[in-house]
């Protein structure tokens, strides 16, 4: 069993700046890659970032996020960080953690909401 926590959300004017953190516990040795999605208000999840576990970690960005956000991992491989910078208002939504543990099955947290004032 993976648990993920995610940390890191609130209010933020347009052009501004905030750092996600997620927190994966249990069988963490199982996890493939981490992830960040994204659910607007009335709209689907959405993919925004992931990275491997891997190596040096091979990243994937949605095209809307590219240049203006990062993900990253800890030292310890079990946290996953989400920079956002440039926020748009478009970038408002919940935002969720996902740990890919294989096999087509994923951990979720419980999301952190992100507004971003225009």
């Amino acid at each position: 069993q993976v648990q993920v926590v995610e940390s890191g959300g609130g209010l933020v004017q347009a052009g501004g700046s905030l750092r996600l953190s997620c927190a994966a516990s249990g069988s963490i040795f199982s996890i493939i890659a981490m992830g960040w999605y994204r659910q607007p208000p009335g709209k689907q999840r959405e993919l925004v970032a992931s990275i491997t576990s891997g190596g040096s970690g091979s990243v994937n960005y949605a095209d809307s996020v590219k240049g203006r956000f990062t993900i990253s991992r800890g030292n310890a491989k079990n946290m996953v960080y989400l920079q956002m910078n440039s926020l748009k208002p478009e970038d408002t939504a919940v935002y969720y953690c996902s740990a890919d543990i294989g096999w087509s099955r994923y951990a979720w947290g419980q999301g952190t909401q992100v507004n971003v004032s225009s």
